[in-house]
C-alpha cells in the first residue's frame, strides 16, 4: 500500500514580495497619472497637451518606480546580506555562544530546555547560518529582498495603472474630460482594491475604501492646484 504524499500548503504570503510592488506600482500609475491630467484639464489646457501630460507621467512615473524600487530593496538586500556575514563570523568565533542563543530563542518561544537545546544542536549541524539568519534575525526565502523583482514588477504594473486614466482621456470628449478621468479613475482604484484583497485574502470593504479614498483625495487637491492657478501645471 503506497504511503499518501505530503501536500504542500500554498500560502498567501508567499506572494508578498511581488504583491506589494504590483499593488503599489498600480495604484500609484492610476492615481498620480489621472491626478497630472485632471489638474491640467482643469487649468483650461487643450485635449493634445492633457494626452501629452498623461503620457509623459506614464514614462516618468514607471522609470521612477522602478528607480526607486530596486535602490531601496536592493539597500534591505545589502543590510541582509551585512548580516549573514556578521552571523557567519560569529558562528566561527563562538560556535558555543551562538548555539546557546539559538537554544534560548526556542524556548522563549515556549520549548522545553531539553528539547530547545535538541533542536538546537540539530539545526545548528544541519544548517546553522540559515537557523540564525531565520529565528535570530527573520530572514527567510519568503521576505528576501529581491531588487530586480521589484523594480520590474513595478515598473509593469505603474504603466498598467496609467494606462488606464490616460485612455480614458483619449476616448472622452472635452467637455467631460476632468469627470470622466476622475470617476474612472475611482472605479479602477476600486476594481484593484477587490483584486487586491481577493489575491491577499483579506476583507475586501476596507481594501476598497483604503485606495479609493487617497485616490479621491490626490485627485481633488491636485483639481484645486489647477483650479487655482488657472494655467497648465
Amino acid at each position: 500500500m503506497r504511503r499518501p504524499q505530503p501536500q504542500t500548503e500554498q500560502h498567501r504570503v508567499d506572494r508578498i514580495g511581488w504583491l506589494r510592488a504590483a499593488v503599489l506600482g498600480a495604484n500609484d500609475g492610476i492615481v498620480s497619472t489621472a491626478s497630472l491630467m485632471v489638474g491640467v484639464a482643469v487649468a483650461h489646457a487643450n485635449a493634445s497637451s492633457i494626452v501629452m501630460t498623461g503620457v509623459a507621467g506614464l514614462v516618468a512615473g514607471a522609470m521612477s518606480m522602478a528607480a526607486g524600487e530596486y535602490v531601496s530593496v536592493h539597500s534591505q538586500a545589502d543590510t541582509e546580506n551585512a548580516d549573514a556575514r556578521r552571523e557567519g563570523r560569529e558562528l566561527k568565533s563562538d560556535p558555543a555562544g551562538e548555539l546557546k542563543e539559538l537554544e534560548s530563542i526556542y524556548r522563549s518561544r515556549g520549548v522545553q530546555q531539553r528539547v530547545a537545546a535538541l533542536v538546537a544542536k540539530q539545526l545548528m549541524q544541519h544548517d546553522a547560518l540559515g537557523a540564525h539568519l531565520r529565528d535570530e534575525l527573520g530572514v527567510t526565502s519568503i521576505v528576501t529582498a529581491k531588487p530586480v523583482q521589484a523594480a520590474v514588477v513595478s515598473a509593469a504594473s505603474f504603466a498598467v495603472g496609467a494606462a488606464l486614466p490616460l485612455l480614458v482621456s483619449i476616448a472622452s470628449p472635452r467637455d467631460y474630460l476632468e469627470a470622466s478621468i476622475a470617476v474612472t479613475s475611482l472605479l479602477f482604484l476600486a476594481t484593484m482594491g477587490v483584486v487586491t484583497a481577493r489575491t491577499s485574502g483579506v476583507s475586501v470593504a476596507p481594501s476598497v475604501l483604503r485606495v479609493t479614498f487617497w485616490g479621491a483625495a490626490a485627485i481633488a487637491v491636485t483639481a484645486s492646484v489647477g483650479s487655482l492657478f488657472g494655467v497648465v501645471v
